[in-house]
């Protein structure tokens, strides 16, 4: 055991006498110890209950001969940093989360690791943090939120959101916005719908490292605390058996989750967040292994925000479990998972109980996956579009370049009416560098969307989109504008065509006029200062990479 080096011999005398300051006595000196990660967060809604997993978790290490330690790390809402400042440190937090763990792993020489998550940035970060550490180690993410209830129907962040803009635009009452927000978030848990802290659980199912229905389960259920004590005994038996996240996260483990995320029409976030975490593993995933997947697997269920069903019905549905089921011709069955078991030997019990829910592959929702990326003059290096979030008989969207410098700007022109159909908001300076951290935006999109303008006008950013959005959205642009990339030529009126079957994203301008409009660009200063985020602008790759700091 790792351990050893902490606990035996003559010389580790004052290192057992600080444990014994612990509580912990002889008989447990022997036995495996367990570090808790816990990010229990009295701001995050999808991490205000993980003590009390965390607490289950521990029992069950103990029961199977463990002894646990619980250590923390941080967590970030998105919600709550939507839509000003706060957002420029979302991202970064992720890699400030896979560097805290392994700190405090490392440094006590732990023989495996529980990683209690949840939402956005904080399941990517640890599993980051898995794969460099490679030493035994289960996530157990924190499950979703129910859903509210208004009118009869289910709602939830994303329907507050867009209301906003109903009300700006008199569809809505300023009344009937409050009602909704007092019911649409009922308690603990990530929001109700398929986005980014979602499909990142759902992927880390996929990727094997989560016990068979983690993901889906109610954050408010008896059987979420059932998995986080089974998960604190599977870590045991991970130690003991050998088992490291290195024979988990392989080329296929990747892929499969992949196909897990094209099926379901997940966050386009994860086109950073599991690049990132494939890089700690030794993996290159890239843009074109993304599209090439999208082209054979069909998108399976239309989930919120791009459908009508929430996280409840897909746990109703058999969960990650069943949609794998359904998917399984196509997926690697060999792949090895914190069971012990294989993919193909977890399903051999799954089935899927609604097929509302997830389609059959032979009647999918869209032949091609929920995400696309795009390529053009506009994005060199790749962008990517949320097809899930589109009209279904949306194809090509040709418009005018309505161009800010920052989604501040942005907001202010949608809500007071000066877009039109027919418009490409321009976004930029929001990328990895410019933002500086990339910010989601959110705000912006759900005005669009509540204001009646979702299939008439584009918005496209070198930023990114939170997994709550819909509409002709097109991110992650690469290269950024802060690095000289073609968006930050553009000017307004400039034609923007957005061409989902040919994979093309174009302005209709010469490459003399654009060489000409390069020659006088000039970046604007950073303004981070001395902050973290000066650190991370200097540091962080683009988005075509996964904004993995180099």
């Amino acid at each position: 055991m790792r351990s050893e080096v902490l606990k035996a011999g003559l010389e580790r005398a004052g290192h057992r006498s600080l444990l014994r300051a612990l509580g912990i006595g002889g008989d447990q000196l022997g036995k495996p110890m367990i570090a808790v990660v816990n990010s229990y967060s009295e701001i995050v809604p999808g991490h205000i209950h993980l003590r009390r997993l965390a607490e289950a978790v521990k029992l069950g290490v103990q029961a199977a001969g463990g002894v646990a330690f619980e250590v923390n790390t941080i967590a970030i809402c998105d919600g709550l940093a939507m839509g000003h400042v706060g957002m420029h440190y979302s991202l970064p937090s992720r890699d400030l989360i896979a560097d805290s763990v392994e700190l405090v792993v490392e440094a006590h020489q732990f023989d495996g690791m529980v990683l209690l998550s949840n939402c956005d940035k904080i399941t990517p970060g640890m599993l980051m943090a898995a794969a460099r550490l490679n030493i035994p180690a289960i996530l157990v993410t924190g499950g979703p939120m129910l859903s509210g209830c208004y009118k009869g129907g289910k709602i939830g962040l994303a329907n507050v959101m867009e209301a906003i803009g109903e009300v700006r635009v008199g569809r809505l009452s300023e009344e009937e916005l409050k009602a909704m927000e007092e019911v649409a978030c009922p308690g603990a848990g990530s929001c109700n719908g398929m986005f980014t802290a979602n499909t990142m659980a759902c992927l880390a199912e996929a990727l094997g490292m989560t016990l068979p229905g983690c993901a889906t389960a109610p954050a408010v259920s008896a059987r979420r605390v059932e998995l986080a004590r089974l998960s604190g005994m599977r870590v045991v038996g991970l130690v003991r058996e050998g088992i490291k996240p290195s024979s988990i996260l392989t080329p296929e483990a990747f892929e499969n989750a992949i196909m897990v995320d094209l099926a379901l029409g997940g966050s386009t976030n994860t086109l950073l967040h599991l690049p990132a975490i494939a890089r700690e593993a030794g993996v290159r995933l890239s843009l074109t292994l993304f599209d090439r997947l999208a082209r054979k697997t069909p998108q399976l269920c239309t989930l919120v925000p791009g459908g009508p069903h929430t996280m409840e019905d897909l746990d109703e549905a058999g969960g990650v479990q069943a949609l794998m089921k359904e998917l399984s011709p196509l997926l690697h069955l060999e792949a090895q998972t914190v069971t012990g078991k294989t993919i193909g030997e977890n399903l051999r019990k799954a089935r899927v109980l609604r097929r509302d829910v997830i389609r059959p592959l032979s009647s999918p929702v869209r032949k091609s996956g929920g995400i696309a990326v795009l390529r053009g003059n506009l994005a060199p290096k790749g962008a990517v579009v949320k097809t899930a979030g589109l009209p279904a008989n949306l194809k090509r969207f040709e418009g005018r370049a309505r161009v800010f410098n920052g989604e501040e700007e942005a907001v202010k022109a949608i809500a007071s009416g000066r877009i039109s159909k027919g418009d490409v908001v321009v976004i930029r300076y929001e990328g990895p560098k410019g933002g500086p951290g990339m910010r989601e935006m959110l705000t912006a999109t759900s005005l669009v969307v509540g204001m009646g303008l979702g299939a008439s006008v584009a918005l496209i950013t070198d930023g990114r989109f939170s997994g709550a959005t819909r509409g002709i959205c097109v991110g992650h642009i690469s290269p950024e504008a802060a690095e000289g990339g073609p968006i930050a030529l553009l000017q307004d009126g400039d034609p923007i065509l957005i061409d989902l079957e040919r994979r093309r994203i174009e302005v209709k301008l010469s490459r003399e006029e654009m060489a000409r409009r390069l020659k006088t660009f000039k970046p604007p200063r950073l303004k981070a200062g001395r902050s973290y985020l000066a650190r991370y602008a200097r540091m962080v790759s683009q988005a075509s990479q996964g904004a993995i700091l180099q």
